[in-house]
């Protein structure tokens, strides 16, 4: 269990596990002061990929209701990848008729408590089999080389030999942005289904990415240019500690 909270105390957010789930339990007020604390500790718990996020509101003081849609904006980050569920807990009718009267139903789902929107969950999601593998690497140019030797390692450990150039190419690409432009350590996550693979670095920067479009050597694709050709999509997610970069690589990026 983990406990997260801003710094004048007004917003508590605790982090525990239920089976695949993760739930977060916040206290306090949510306010303009708070958001975006909020939304990015939710994001940052969605990037571990659980089943699912649950997040039980039952204690949470809500002064104006158009901020429940930190809720919907946590949805919206997560939901090309990972593509984590987002549900939402409170206990009292009051509290779930705000949620479904201001529209953050239609893509939160609400339940009356922790035990149905697991058991909701259970019903409705797919259970998806995924591969996955982590390292934290150094605030060093080395970590340039090392990041494409595990790329190389884990794909080949996975039988996808057939996306290694492309995925290569990516993660230098977000490693260098990050030993570029931040003083963070760059950690490297890589995944796949069985058919696509997706690359994500994260850092403790809350810089978006700063990724040149073109090479200021030659007239060439670079950055942010290189990645979009290298890959299906790609995207950030802010975390409450700093930014995921993420690609998702598909069949038709082989080289």
């Amino acid at each position: 269990m983990s406990v997260v909270a801003d710094r004048s105390c007004t917003l508590t957010v605790t982090a525990s596990a239920v089976a695949d789930f993760s739930v977060l339990t916040a206290h306090g007020v949510l306010d303009t002061t708070t958001y975006q604390l909020l939304r990015d500790i939710i994001i940052k718990a969605a990037l571990e990929v659980p089943a699912a996020v649950v997040i039980d509101i039952s204690d949470l003081d809500v002064p104006a209701p158009s901020a429940l849609a930190v809720f919907t904006s946590a949805r919206w980050h997560v939901g090309r990848w990972p593509e984590v569920p987002i549900l939402l807990v409170c206990e009292h009718r009051a509290g779930r008729d705000a949620i479904t009267r201001n529209g953050v139903s239609r893509y939160v789902p609400v339940y009356s408590d922790v035990g149905s929107a697991t058991a909701a969950l259970d019903d409705d999601i797919p259970a998806r089999r995924r591969r996955r593998a982590r390292a934290h690497l150094p605030a060093d140019v080395s970590s340039l080389r090392r990041s494409r030797e595990l790329v190389n390692d884990w794909l080949t450990a996975w039988s996808r030999d057939d996306l290694i150039p492309a995925t290569k190419v990516v993660v230098t690409e977000f490693v260098e942005n990050v030993l570029q432009h931040t003083d963070s350590a760059p950690e490297v996550r890589l995944e796949t289904d069985g058919s696509d693979v997706t690359v994500a670095v994260q850092d403790c920067s809350h810089q978006p990415p700063a990724l040149n479009e073109f090479s200021t050597v030659r007239h060439i694709p670079s950055g942010l240019g290189l990645v979009a050709a290298m890959c299906r999509m790609w995207g950030n997610a802010p975390t409450s500690t700093g930014k995921t970069v993420w690609a998702v690589i598909g069949p038709e990026n082989r080289l």
